[in-house]
């Protein structure tokens, strides 16, 4: 009996493996810190993080390699992400998020060009970042006192 290999996409491939495996995480990774980085309109969310990015995009990598179907990487050194819980110490309110999404939206856009991953990956990602709003606080960032 031979195997039939169908030419169909499969509809449970996995995120990683249609945005292109680790290569492809790490460029999303890199891109969106980058962006974090660079752009004015991020610095309130910027300012959360340590002067040094590279451990932050360490584990957001490892946190997407598993979100995304690929080796759980984060859950072997780390166990449950647990993101409110790791999260709670920072003051997140809708400006945070917004500027964290704002360098998303962007490297996602740069990086994926098939549009239902596209839509898809914004849509999972605007749920994230609204579950990790923990102040009900809207501190006014300096872009929109200016």
């Amino acid at each position: 009996m031979t195997e039939r290999v169908s030419t169909e996409p499969k509809s449970n491939t996995s995120i990683y493996l249609q945005l292109g495996g680790e290569a492809a995480v790490h460029r999303l990774v890199d891109r969106f810190y980058e962006l974090m980085e660079g752009l004015s309109e991020a610095r309130t969310v910027r300012q959360m993080h340590p002067p040094s990015l590279v451990g932050s995009a360490d584990s957001l990598f490892k946190f997407l390699s598993g979100w995304f179907g690929g080796p759980p990487l984060f859950h072997q050194e780390r166990g449950h992400p647990r993101l409110r819980m790791r999260h709670a110490p920072f003051a997140v309110s809708v400006v945070e998020r917004d500027e964290w999404m704002l360098c998303m939206h962007q490297a996602i856009n740069e990086q994926v060009d098939d549009p239902s991953l596209n839509a898809k990956l914004q849509r999972m990602f605007s749920e994230m970042a609204d579950h990790m709003i923990n102040t009900d606080g809207c501190r006014a960032s300096a872009a929109t006192t200016a």
